[in-house]
């Protein structure tokens, strides 16, 4: 049996966090051409390390395999860009970011933070490994670096003086596969009185709220609180802030600073969520392993739901094409024989079809021509905005359903 180890503290992996059996790349979607050729499906199993109790999986592909190609445009999602906009206006209020500082963004995907930077005019870069997705910023007028970070890319821009006032890195953390020489590159990176924060999705959230489907392969990590304040501290960076947040069904924004900066005083944030997670167990093994049982009785309740509709004669379609959806789908064995097809505002993913399950993907138009009984939203954590856009089902008394944490129909 292959042996793995932990990736921040290097510790052998031995305890199961869940298996989620075997799943395609969440964001490999399929041509037409495509679909009578073979899938590669990798194991879904994560494991819990019972020294710094980092979740995670083990690195099955290479980051380079995953990310180089993305399907993932940011921009597409009218509250995702809202919340850029919020977080650009409080950071410049908060710390008095101007025209004399210097903003990096890593993992900037389609420009859609930094352009908000940019109409303040504060000078900045872009780091975005995916071609197709940073030549979408570079039309924006966001100058993009396609590259990875690490302690590399970091000696490039010290090189080129091109230290950090800032750097943002928004869901980036939990998808490096080396995280100790991405946490050295931001401290090489960052001037001396500099900051950065940094968004991920909390994993007290993800256990409470049942999001498993939050879980595939380009997300190497899962962090709660108390792991990643350790993981930075061992790199001299104090976390001097941190937010809960709503997004992606529940986020953490940290605050991080050199450890010797005085400058910037540690928030009681910081000790209150630690201790919050310290009540609920979230450095006690047992916290974890509960987790796998939870999941296979919401398969089981998906599946009864959707055999239950289909007996009816209902018709089912989705709404999105998320990477979290494909792992749902996937899990719980669902293709065209329960959800006829879903829909993407996102031309890249339409006329393709999700990866695996192999549903059919369309412009989101054909829900009108087709009429459903119900739509299961698949990225739930944005449901609101979807039920807005799409209200109109209501005139044929179709109804929304969404399955995380459990089965609802709205």
């Amino acid at each position: 049996m292959t042996k793995y180890f932990c990736r921040y503290c290097n510790k052998e992996l031995k305890h199961t966090f869940v298996d989620l059996s075997t799943s395609p790349l969440a964001n490999s979607y399929l041509k037409k051409e495509q679909l009578n050729q073979y899938e590669k499906f990798y194991p879904l199993h994560v494991f819990v390390c019972d020294r710094c109790f980092l979740v995670q999986l083990p690195e099955l592909e290479k980051a380079e395999n995953i990310f180089s190609d993305y399907a993932y445009f940011s921009s597409f999602s009218k509250s995702w860009l809202e919340h850029a906009k919020h977080y650009v206006d409080m950071i410049v209020e908060r710390f008095g970011f101007n025209e004399k500082s210097f903003v990096i963004e890593i993992a900037s995907n389609d420009g859609y933070l930094l352009q908000f930077f940019k109409e303040k005019n504060i000078p900045l870069l872009g780091i975005e490994p995916a071609s197709n997705v940073a030549e979408a910023a570079i039309k924006k007028g966001i100058p993009t670096l396609i590259d990875f970070f690490n302690t590399d890319t970091a000696k490039k821009l010290i090189s080129q003086n091109k230290k950090a006032d800032l750097v943002v890195g928004n869901n980036v953390l939990a998808h490096v596969p080396n995280l100790n020489d991405f946490i050295r590159g931001i401290k090489l990176v960052l001037k001396p009185d500099g900051l950065a924060t940094l968004e991920f999705p909390h994993l007290l959230r993800l256990i409470e709220e049942n999001q498993f489907d939050t879980i595939y392969h380009e997300h190497f990590s899962y962090f709660s609180f108390a792991t990643v304040n350790q993981i930075f501290d061992s790199h001299k960076l104090k976390i001097f802030d941190v937010e809960e947040i709503p997004t992606h069904g529940g986020s953490l924004r940290i605050y991080v600073c050199h450890k010797e900066d005085r400058t910037k005083k540690r928030s009681k944030n910081v000790k209150g969520l630690l201790e919050k997670e310290k009540q609920v167990g979230i450095q006690n093994l047992k916290y974890y392993q509960a987790f796998h049982e939870k999941v296979k009785r919401t398969k089981r309740d998906i599946l009864e739901f959707l055999i239950r509709a289909k007996k009816e004669k209902k018709r089912i379609v989705g709404y999105g094409a998320p990477a979290k959806g494909n792992t749902l789908l996937n899990y719980c064995g669902i293709g065209t024989d329960f959800i006829d097809y879903t829909v993407d505002k996102n031309p890249y993913k339409q006329g393709c079809y999700l990866p695996g399950c192999r549903i059919p993907i369309y412009h989101p138009a054909k829900i009108k021509q087709t009429k459903p009984d119900y739509v299961v939203i698949l990225p739930w954590n944005i449901k609101n905005e979807i039920m807005e856009q799409i209200s109109y089902i209501r005139e044929w008394k179709g109804r929304f359903v969404t399955f995380i944490p459990e089965v609802r129909v709205m």
